[in-house]
């Protein structure tokens, strides 16, 4: 699980999104009170901290984790605006474990997140669904029906990915559109059912998991297997 502390809605959605897309459990706040609200009822495995924020700013987070015995030593990220030596030697003098300019690239975020992982022995299994005969490993981007490999589009990927994350709650043409295709998408909400139509007949046999509730939208039933 990683908890990204980012006041801007745009930037901390779009990360989110991207993290989830990627194979990782991953949850936003706006406020730091939010932050830690969620860090009682669980520890995750990496921390993306702005500086910047309401409340309090993130070096005075950072060093309410370094100070506690429970997390001191959970890997922290600095996500900020600040881009001067000053502010970056700050954040590493207070015992961030690496520091990100914003803008950045998602891309290498993530590799950044990935490495970090694998350097303080917190990775993680990749999350993976498996329901029926169908097979999905986000991370991987791996789609198998009965053991054969599904070659699929970005969209019918992050499409099934979408679905999977959300089993057994129906997910509206709307919501998806939002989801997948972005809040500035102008396009018509058969563009939904089109590629759920292009989907089932991709996946074959297990095409049937992804259900059609009339009037509502999609969703794949029950739970991973």
């Amino acid at each position: 699980m990683i908890y990204f502390l980012e006041d801007d809605n745009n930037i901390r959605n779009f990360v989110i999104y991207a993290l989830i897309n990627t194979g990782f459990e991953a949850e936003g706040f706006e406020h730091p009170s939010l932050f830690w609200e969620a860090m009682k009822k669980r520890t995750p495995d990496l921390v993306l901290l702005d500086i910047m924020l309401p409340e309090e700013d993130g070096l005075s987070v950072l060093k309410k984790l370094r100070d506690n015995e429970g997390t001191k030593g959970m890997p922290v990220i600095m996500l900020t605006a600040k881009g001067t030596e000053y502010d970056k030697v700050m954040g590493l003098d207070n015992g961030a474990d690496d520091y990100v300019s914003k803008p950045f690239g998602t891309m290498e975020l993530i590799s950044r997140i990935k490495a970090l992982l694998r350097r303080t022995g917190h990775e993680d299994s990749p999350v993976e669904y498996k329901k029926g005969s169908l097979y999905l490993c986000p991370s991987k981007h791996i789609v198998k029906v009965d053991g054969k490999e599904i070659s699929l589009t970005l969209k019918e990927f992050e499409l099934l990915c979408l679905l999977f994350r959300n089993a057994g709650i129906v997910l509206t043409r709307d919501e998806i559109l939002s989801k997948i295709w972005g809040y500035e998408f102008d396009g018509e909400s058969r563009t939904v059912d089109v590629h759920i139509r292009t989907l089932r007949a991709k996946l074959g046999e297990a095409g049937h998991l992804i259900e059609t509730v009339r009037g509502l939208g999609y969703k794949i039933g029950g739970d991973n297997d």
